[in-house]
Parts: structure tokens; C-alpha cells; sequence
């Protein structure tokens, strides 16, 4: 998949559902104001992560990263009110991120060391915003939608370029380095080089994808119903459907334990998707 012809394109940020408009780095100083002056609500949410330490979550939104205090209301983390895009929990208090500061740009791919409080910028300021991001096995997997490629990086400075392609977002197999899907307008793309190049995507088409064990790989489609592989992706089996209709972002943070965001709320599930509780409240401003 070398080429991003026109039609492709469109297909893809049409999947991409509102975030290809929050990519736009120039509305972010309104959406910035305007959650100030609302204080406790969250919207635009792109990533979902939990801290193995104290089992915390993590919402990465357009206006900062939130989480939920004693009450369940949101709470931001640290003082930036930044656009976060592409977000992943690494391990204890680790995070990487990516998106764009409210002043306008790319952050690159950027690091906290304490739970999101403060953030160090590792390399690719000003040239890229990775709308996914992934850590495994030693690596951070990103897919910069700056220029459109799967990249990875073990030491978070010097990238490796992979496969140009048309994705909203990644999963990287927790056995497998190489094994690395992509959601994509056709469907689930796979590559079996840790991204150098991927196969034509195939249905059915999915929104977001986590897989965090071996039989349990998650992915969310554009109406917000989750599936489940047990077998990396050849076969699904459609295991529930998420209140609030079209997804923002998922999250598996094991076999059964699944987060997800939607227009109204992130929402977990304990049990693989049999049934899910409202973690936290997401205000629509009906346009991103």
C-alpha cells in the first residue's frame, strides 16, 4: 500500500469519524477556552490508557488529560491543555503522546515519566502528530498521519519508517513484534514485518483496535460495536455495542478488561464486553 489516492483518502477520514477534523490544530486555543470556562467537561477524546501502578485512568482529549477524581468528574493532569492525539500507557507512570500544542503545529512524539503531570519532547517537534500509538515489546509503534506512515522508534529519537498507508489506527501483537494491524477504509490491514508493509485490509471494517493478550484482540467498529479475535485477527465475533454511538477511542487493558469512549462517555467493561459502566461523562460540542 504505497500509494493514498484521492478516494482512499476521503474513505479513511470519513472512517476517521470526527477526529481528522480535530487534527486541525487551529481551533485549539477555542476548544481550549471554552473547557476552561466549563471547567469539568470533557470532549474530543483520543486516547484511553491505565496507569499499572494504581490502576488510574487516563483520557487523553483535545483540551488535556483528564481523569476522573474521588467524585468521577474529570480531573486534569498536570497544567497543559494541549490537543492530545496519540496516547499510550508504557508502563508505571510512563505515557507517550503525541497531537499539537494550542498554540498551533506538532508535538512529535513526546514522554511523561510521572503519570502525565509533566511532558519532555523526544524528537519529531514540529513535524509530525501520530494519531495512534502503541508500546510493545520494547518499541514505540506510531502511525503519523503528518505523512501518513507506521514508524517506530525503540529509543524514542531515532525512527525507523514503515508502510505509507491510509490508518486511523494500530495494534502491535503482545507475542509477535512483527504482527502489527491497521485499520483502514477496506478494513483490518496486517503486516508481518513490524510494519514495512501491509496487506490490503479486509473486512469487517473496524474504527479502533487494542490487543493487550494473545486470544483477546479487540476492535471497535463505526457504530460503536465491539468484536473480539482469538485468533489475531481472522475471525470476529461481535461480543456487545457501547452506549453512545460512534466511537472516539478503545482500550483493552487485558483479556476482559475493556475501555472505551464514545459521544456520551468512556465506558469500561470487566467481563469482555458483556456489560459496560460509565467511568467518566463526555459533553458533545456537536462539531470538532
Amino acid at each position: 500500500m504505497n500509494k493514498r489516492p484521492a478516494a482512499v483518502a476521503a474513505t479513511a477520514l470519513a472512517l476517521a469519524l470526527t477526529l481528522a477534523a480535530c487534527s486541525d490544530s487551529g481551533d485549539s486555543e477555542e476548544s481550549t477556552d471554552k473547557s476552561a470556562a466549563a471547567g469539568t467537561t470533557v470532549s474530543h477524546i483520543h486516547g484511553l490508557g491505565v496507569d499499572p501502578t494504581d490502576q488510574r485512568l487516563y483520557v487523553a482529549t483535545h483540551e488535556g488529560v483528564y481523569t476522573p477524581d474521588a467524585k468521577g468528574e474529570p480531573e486534569l493532569v498536570g497544567d497543559s491543555k494541549d490537543d492530545f492525539m496519540g496516547f499510550t500507557v508504557a508502563g508505571a507512570k510512563t505515557f507517550y503522546a503525541s497531537g499539537h500544542p494550542t498554540s498551533g503545529g506538532n508535538k512529535g512524539l513526546i514522554k511523561s515519566d510521572d503519570a502525565g503531570k509533566t511532558w519532555k519532547s523526544l524528537s519529531l517537534s514540529g513535524e509530525s502528530d501520530f494519531h495512534a500509538l502503541d508500546f510493545a515489546h520494547g518499541t514505540v509503534y506510531g502511525y503519523d498521519s503528518t505523512n501518513g506512515l507506521v514508524r517506530t522508534t525503540k529509543d524514542g529519537v531515532s525512527w525507523k519508517d514503515g508502510a505509507r498507508l491510509e490508518a486511523l489506527d494500530i495494534a502491535v501483537s503482545p507475542q509477535n513484534p512483527g504482527l502489527v494491524l491497521a485499520t483502514t477504509a477496506d478494513g483490518v490491514a496486517r503486516s508481518a514485518d513490524g510494519g514495512k508493509a501491509f496487506v490490503k485490509g479486509e473486512k469487517p471494517v473496524m474504527a479502533f483496535l487494542s490487543w493487550a493478550a494473545k486470544d483477546a484482540l479487540y476492535g471497535i467498529d463505526t457504530s460503536g460495536g465491539v468484536h473480539r479475535s482469538s485468533d489475531g485477527g481472522s475471525t470476529w465475533k461481535k461480543v456487545a455495542t457501547v452506549p453512545g454511538g460512534q466511537p472516539q477511542a478503545l482500550t483493552a487493558v487485558g483479556a476482559e478488561r475493556i475501555l472505551a469512549a464514545t459521544q456520551t462517555g468512556v465506558y469500561e467493561s470487566k467481563d469482555g464486553g458483556k456489560t459496560f459502566a460509565k467511568r467518566l461523562a463526555v459533553v458533545s460540542s456537536g462539531g470538532h
